[in-house]
């Protein structure tokens, strides 16, 4: 088969995942908003049918546009909610800001069967997620790095040197995910920093853990300070929530204090 053409299946492979991941999501927040709607609407009812029996009609319409319009600014809320970031703070491992990922210094990734495509029974390209995928905002089911294991590594060039004051770990919910287990996200962890160029002496940052029954989006701030700017983190996972083949990071961030130029 031509390169283009399996490039063109590869594509539009791609593409329909992510659109499967997005409709799951999509799904949720729908669901979400759904039974809001209920509850607030068999309020409103309970209450119109009280104002009916016992009030001023006039009054108890005048309740009813009060509270959907209380009712509309929720829902947009919400939505204002879903989609706006929730740490609120600037993430210094952020690809499209310049932070890359140290091949070198970080763990093989995870080969799997179910990762490759085929062509008549022969597979031919295996579509895992490389490991610089954890410095990406886009986090749908299955977009996620794995590694072999519970324990890897992953060494991380920020987009500038920075002093480190905290870290992000986030991961899907068991709502939304496909198998209804998140056993393979990250549970123990360490971050270290390097000073110079991604090589020479780590400077131990703090080891943390990522609760799986909590928010999806969890910020740890750092157990020890440092004073010299940092160019490099290397992320440590000690241990997962029981998967027995491999670990899966989704997203990992960077916050800190920019280095000052004089």
């Amino acid at each position: 088969m031509p390169k283009e053409h399996l490039e063109l299946i590869r594509k539009e492979s791609q593409t329909l995942e992510n659109n499967y991941r997005e409709i799951l999501l999509l799904i949720e927040q729908i669901n979400v908003l759904k039974a809001l709607l209920r509850d607030t609407q068999a309020g409103l009812h309970s209450y119109n049918d009280s104002w009916n029996a016992e009030g001023d009609p006039a009054e108890a319409q005048d309740h009813a546009e009060a509270v959907g319009k209380e009712m509309s600014n929720l829902v947009n809320y919400v939505l204002k909610k879903l989609r706006e970031d929730q740490v609120q703070r600037a993430d210094y491992a952020l690809k499209s800001a310049g932070a890359s990922i140290i091949e070198a210094g970080t763990s093989e990734s995870y080969k799997s069967d179910t990762a490759k495509l085929y062509w008549h029974g022969i597979g031919f390209l295996n579509y895992e997620m490389p490991p610089d995928s954890i410095l990406q905002p886009d986090v749908h089911p299955g977009k996620c790095w794995a590694f072999p294991g519970s324990q890897g590594h992953a060494l991380i060039k920020l987009a500038g040197k920075i002093i480190p004051t905290a870290v992000t770990m986030e991961h899907i919910s068991e709502k939304v995910s496909p198998s209804g287990s998140i056993s393979s996200a990250p549970k123990e962890f360490s971050v270290h920093g390097i000073s110079s160029e991604c090589e020479g002496e780590e400077t131990s940052l703090g080891q943390f853990v990522y609760n799986k029954t909590g928010a999806t989006v969890q910020t740890f701030e750092l157990q020890h300070e440092v004073s010299e700017p940092m160019l490099c983190v290397k992320l440590k996972i000690l241990s997962n929530w029981g998967h027995p083949k491999y670990t899966c990071l989704y997203r990992f961030r960077v916050h800190g204090s920019p280095e000052a130029h004089s």
